[in-house]
C-alpha cells in the first residue's frame, strides 16, 4: 500500500484526472460490450448446454485420418421478441477445427431463427457467426495500456495518431467505394499524405526532424510506387497471380496498387523519422561535427536498419500466406504451383516495400542533412 500511495502522490493533478477518465472509459466500454445484445438486429443467443450426438471417422485423400462430431446446443436468446427463450442448435465440426468450431457453455452465437415450425413447437436455428466483439475489446484495451505504459505521452499521441488513420483510412474507401468514377490511387495518394503528417507530427511535435521525415517519407513512398508501375508495366505482369483478387467487383490491378502504396508507408516512414533522429541526434551532441562525418555515420545507421526492415515487411506479407500455403502442400499440390499462386502477390508487395526502404534511407540522408546545414546556418 505504501508502494502505491507514495506513486499516487507523485502523480500530477492532469495525471489523476486523466487516468480516472481513462479508467471510467475501459470500465463503461466493458460493461457495455458485455450487455450490448439489444444492440444488434441478428438474433443472438448463449450457450448454455451441449452435448456430443454423434462421431464418425473420415479420412482425407492423402490417408489422413480426422473425425467428425456432431454437437447438440441449447441457447438461450439474448434479444428480439423471443428473448428469454430456448432455442435448440446443431453444430458439425472436426477433430482438427480447419473450418468449424467445437462451441464451449457461454459462448454467443448469432444465428438464424427456422421460420417453418409448428406453433409451440421448440424454437430451432441455424448458427451464423461468433460474438467476438468482447475479446477484440479487451485485447485493443490491453495494447492501450501498453502503449500508455511504455509510451507514456508519445505512446498516447501515437495511439491517437492510430485512430485518426483509421478513420481516415475507412473515410477514403467509403469515398471510392461510393463514387466509382474517382481513381483508388488518387484517392489512396492523399490519404497517404494525410497519414505521414498526422503520424509524424503527432509522435514527434512540429520540429526539423518531422518535417525532415515527412519529406524523406513521402518522396521514398511515391519513388518506390513509380518505380514499381514502370517495372510491372515493362514486364507485363508476368508471373503475378490475381486469383484471390478476382473476386472484386472493381479493377483488381488498381486495388493492388493501391494495397501497394499503402503496403510500404509505414517501413518507409519508419526508416524516415530513424535516419533524421540519428543524424539530428549527432548533430546535437557534436554541433561542430561535418557533414561527411555525418554521411558516413547515416550511411551506417542505413545499412544496419535495411536488412531487418526489409526482412519485416517479408515476414509480415508472407506469414498471411501460411495457412494456405499449409492446405496445398496438404492436398498434395505441385511446389512451383503453390508458391506461385499464394505468393506472387505478397512477394511483389514485399519487393516494392523493399525498394522504398533502399531508397529513403539515401533521401532521408540528404533531407536531414539539408536541415541540419540550415539549423546551423541560423546559429
Amino acid at each position: 500500500m505504501y508502494f502505491f500511495r507514495s506513486i499516487f502522490k507523485k502523480v500530477s493533478f492532469k495525471q489523476k484526472i486523466f487516468f480516472t477518465l481513462l479508467l471510467c472509459c475501459f470500465i463503461g466500454s466493458v460493461i457495455f460490450v458485455f450487455n450490448n445484445h439489444s444492440f444488434y438486429e441478428r438474433p443472438l443467443a448463449k450457450v448454455v448446454k451441449t452435448t456430443i450426438e454423434d462421431v464418425s471417422k473420415v479420412n482425407s485423400v492423402n490417408g489422413i485420418e480426422d473425425k467428425l462430431y456432431t454437437q447438440h446446443i441449447i441457447a438461450e436468446l439474448r434479444n428480439g421478441e423471443n428473448k428469454g427463450k430456448e432455442i435448440h442448435l446443431i453444430n458439425e465440426y472436426s477433430q482438427s477445427k480447419a473450418y468449424d468450431h467445437e462451441f464451449q457453455i457461454g459462448n454467443e452465437l448469432f444465428i438464424k431463427i427456422d421460420e417453418q415450425m409448428e406453433k409451440d413447437a421448440e424454437l430451432t436455428g441455424t448458427i451464423l457467426e461468433v460474438k467476438r466483439d468482447k475479446y477484440l475489446l479487451l485485447v485493443g484495451w490491453l495494447f492501450i495500456f501498453i502503449l500508455l505504459i511504455v509510451g507514456k505521452r508519445q505512446g498516447l499521441f501515437s495511439f491517437i495518431s492510430l485512430a485518426f488513420n483509421a478513420v481516415i483510412l475507412s473515410f477514403a474507401l467509403d469515398i471510392y467505394i461510393q463514387t466509382s468514377n474517382q481513381s483508388l490511387l488518387w484517392i489512396c495518394g492523399i490519404s497517404v499524405i494525410i497519414f505521414t503528417v498526422v503520424s509524424l507530427l503527432l509522435a514527434n511535435g512540429l520540429n526539423d526532424k518531422t518535417y525532415a521525415a515527412i519529406i524523406a517519407t513521402l518522396l521514398g513512398t511515391f519513388i518506390s510506387l513509380l518505380i514499381t508501375y514502370l517495372v510491372l508495366l515493362i514486364t507485363g505482369e508476368k508471373g503475378l497471380r490475381y486469383e484471390e483478387m478476382q473476386f472484386i467487383t472493381r479493377p483488381y490491378r488498381l486495388v493492388f496498387m493501391a494495397g501497394l502504396f499503402l503496403g510500404s508507408l509505414g517501413a518507409v516512414m519508419d526508416v524516415a523519422i530513424t535516419m533524421s533522429s540519428s543524424i539530428f541526434g549527432l548533430y546535437e551532441k557534436n554541433n561542430d561535427i561535418t557533414v561527411r562525418a555525418l554521411i558516413t555515420s547515416g550511411m551506417e545507421i542505413g545499412k544496419d536498419i535495411m536488412g531487418t526492415m526489409t526482412n519485416i515487411l517479408f515476414f509480415a506479407y508472407v506469414s498471411g500466406s501460411i495457412p494456405t500455403l499449409v492446405l496445398y502442400f496438404k492436398n498434395a499440390a505441385p511446389f512451383g504451383y503453390t508458391l506461385s499462386l499464394t505468393l506472387s502477390l505478397e512477394l511483389a508487395r514485399a519487393l516494392a516495400g523493399g525498394i522504398g526502404i533502399v531508397l529513403t534511407i539515401p533521401i532521408g540522408l540528404y533531407t536531414t542533412l539539408f536541415f541540419v546545414n540550415r539549423k546551423r546556418a541560423r546559429q
